[in-house]
């Protein structure tokens, strides 16, 4: 039977359903639904973690849940402080506001002043508000001393990389988003080779598929092989067998 392998250009939704949680991601998911709840009073989340453990697709899953298609989560990192007069009115309103990257906010006494007014004024209307960043509240060091207090009162949660269990299912769930077939082999090998974060395992599964679609052939160990064995050798200096 001929493998199908559909067009991958629209990504999957990133909701709870497709959310694969592990040991130490169950607090943040289960947080981040009662943050989602309109029956739950608690309306103020913060994830932390590093990058790849899953805390932007939660912050779109609650987007989702809250505002279906109507929802935008803003990365702090790609902050201007020229734009920070306008950057007010951007996040103020919103059925609920998604701030990712809180880490990376610029050092601007504007933009600080920015995201600390928009913020009361979200927690003000009784609306979800749920932040993300790398570190820990008390690590934000850059922050005004005020949110760092602020974000302690409500739900708070760590997530870390994927364990080797949650990375297998993440797999097999890709492809069937995908609607391929990922032979068992070829899922146990890429295991070993590709990262261990959530994101660059999602790329290049993408990337594995992909060639699959551009070149007609099917999903097997020598496909991967020759797509992600070179890689794997430059990062670890292993020579082809």
């Amino acid at each position: 039977m001929q493998q199908q392998v559909l067009d991958l250009s629209v990504p999957p939704r990133r909701d709870f359903a497709s959310f694969i949680p592990c040991a130490s991601s169950c607090s943040a998911l289960e947080f981040a639904k009662r943050c989602a709840d309109p029956a739950d009073p608690e309306k103020l989340l913060y994830l932390y973690g590093p990058g790849g453990s899953g805390k932007t697709h939660l912050l779109h899953a609650i987007g989702r849940q809250v505002a279906g298609d109507g929802y935008r989560v803003f990365s702090c990192g790609e902050m201007r402080a020229e734009e920070a007069g306008t950057l007010l009115e951007e996040l103020s309103g919103l059925p609920v506001l998604l701030l990712d990257d809180l880490d990376q906010l610029p050092d601007s006494t504007e933009l600080r002043s920015v995201i600390w007014e928009a913020f009361n004024r979200q927690h003000v209307s009784g609306r979800p508000l749920a932040l993300a960043g790398r570190f820990a509240p008390r690590e934000l060091h850059d922050l005004d001393d005020h949110l760092t207090s602020r974000l302690l009162w409500g739900l708070v949660a760590s997530l870390e990389l994927s364990d080797d269990s949650a990375r297998r299912m993440l797999i097999v769930k890709l492809a069937q988003d995908r609607q391929v077939l990922l032979p068992d082999d070829v899922a146990s090998w890429l295991l070993t080779v590709l990262p261990r974060d959530s994101e660059a395992l999602v790329a290049a599964c993408d990337e594995l598929y992909h060639a699959a679609l551009v070149t007609g052939r099917k999903i097997t160990l020598r496909l991967a092989r020759e797509l992600f064995l070179p890689h794997h050798n430059q990062t670890t200096g292993v020579a082809d067998p």
